[in-house]
């Protein structure tokens, strides 16, 4: 996937205070993507694709693309990222920007849900920007891909490392090396502060 076309506008200043240890460091105080539509007018976006998708479907492609949730929008909170409105087969694009200013995220074929075990399929992937785009697919080593609850949502294991996790209150979060994926840790540190997130997926 090469990106999102959408209208270009950053969202504007929150009031939201980032918690206590996470500074702005990239600063500028600026909160939400910058390309991503402002969250009051809500603007579907269609995905563009460099090359033919082999996971994606021609009706999800065609289909426009919504943003279901985000913090700038929405709060800081897992439970209501869960309760995004994703269709149940809706594919879901995770785009995370923490306080240091790492672009990465996560897809997955399926919505992301509260879960008693792993699901998924070898379809999802994790992706940075650091600064070009990487992509690390399943290695087929093991089948942890998503778990979450209304604490924690992980993305890949291992040995009990996790490609990807973020926080109940979607404050914190980290990434470490793991199995499922063989993933360079996403953001510069093994442990970040989330300044940004968003979901996109298929309403």
């Amino acid at each position: 996937m090469r990106g999102l076309r959408c209208g270009y506008q950053l969202l504007p200043d929150q009031d939201e205070e980032l918690p206590m240890g996470c500074g702005d460091p990239a600063g500028e105080g600026q909160r939400g993507w910058e390309g991503a539509p402002a969250a009051a007018e809500e603007e579907p976006c269609r995905l563009a694709l460099s090359t033919p998708s082999s996971i994606l479907r021609d009706r999800e492609i065609e289909e426009p693309w919504h943003l279901l949730y985000s913090t700038g929008r929405d709060g800081f909170s897992l439970r209501t990222l869960y309760r995004s409105g994703a269709r149940p087969d809706s594919p879901a694009l995770l785009l995370i920007r923490d306080t240091e200013a790492q672009a990465f995220g996560a897809f997955s074929a399926s919505a992301i849900r509260s879960s008693s075990g792993f699901y998924g399929t070898g379809e999802t992937f994790l992706f940075s920007f650091c600064p070009e785009l990487k992509v690390f697919r399943w290695t087929g080593k093991n089948d942890f891909f998503l778990k979450g609850d209304a604490n924690l949502l992980m993305v890949g294991g291992g040995s009990g490392r996790f490609g990807l996790w973020l926080d109940g209150d979607l404050h914190h979060g980290g990434s470490q090396p793991c199995e499922t994926f063989d993933n360079e840790t996403l953001s510069h540190r093994e442990e970040f502060c989330i300044q940004d997130l968003e979901m996109w997926g298929l309403a």
